[in-house]
């Protein structure tokens, strides 16, 4: 099946990446500098860069997401191995979630597979990071939803979500290249969200930030590789990585 295929970061220390993405989240190793959880989720590869990335709210780039089933567990896992992670919270009708950064900083969220207090534990392995963990979502952020859509939709990526959240001045919108439908025609149906973090792939997550009148450009620290029969070269405006963009094949 098409999918985000993968998503290189440049650290400092890639070995140290690789060995805290497996030895902490529970990845493996599949090749000399990428990890992953299998299957049709992205691989996680890490080069040498020059310089120390410096997460900003207008980079293109925002995050990754892990989907858990269990997202105390994973918390407390954390909290084992040392690492700081913000207490698991309810945001909204959005999503059950918590923040850390990996050893670089780069963001990482986690994401309970169910709505606080709605969770069923049955099947759950106690001894995987979380239950056991997917990578389901990578962010990008963009300041026009309108001119970025049309290049997704016309690689044969299908839209399954719409998180409207005009308080907090942006909006989320999810994408992936699957033949799966959402639960609720609707797309800004409640029960679309809990879904999307349930695929077993790795769904793209725009953040359109209504304030914001550009990114700022990430290409000297994370690019990612999207492949798909539909997929056309290029990525659309105020969402490319500049020099390492994109790429689709």
């Amino acid at each position: 099946m098409p999918q985000i295929n993968q998503i290189t970061f440049r650290v400092a220390d890639p070995e140290a990446q690789v060995r805290f993405y497996c030895d902490v989240l529970g990845m493996q190793r599949l090749g000399a500098d990428c990890v992953g959880y299998g299957g049709a989720q992205a691989a996680l590869r890490f080069i040498k860069a020059e310089g120390v990335y410096t997460p900003r709210p207008t980079d293109m780039y925002w995050k990754i997401a892990l989907s858990v089933p269990n997202l105390e567990l994973a918390h407390q896992q954390l909290a084992q191995a040392g690492i700081a992670c913000a207490e698991p919270r309810q945001f909204e009708d959005v999503r059950y979630l918590a923040h850390f950064a990996d050893p670089e900083g780069f963001p990482i969220e986690l994401l309970d597979h169910a709505f606080k207090g709605e969770r069923d534990t049955a099947g759950h392995d106690p001894d995987a990071f979380g239950g056991g963990a997917h990578l389901s979502l990578l962010t990008l952020r963009t300041a026009d939803i309108a001119a970025d859509e049309p290049t997704l939709l016309g690689w044969g990526m299908r839209k399954l979500s719409v998180q409207p959240l005009t308080d907090y001045g942006f909006d989320l919108h999810s994408y992936a290249l699957t033949d799966e439908d959402p639960p609720n025609a609707e797309l800004t149906a409640v029960e679309n969200r809990t879904w999307v973090y349930q695929r077993p792939y790795t769904v793209l997550e725009l953040q359109h930030v209504h304030q914001l009148s550009e990114t700022t450009d990430t290409d000297r620290y994370v690019g990612a590789l999207i492949a798909g029969p539909e997929a056309k070269a290029g990525f659309p405006n105020g969402v490319g990585l500049g020099e390492t963009p994109v790429e689709v094949i």
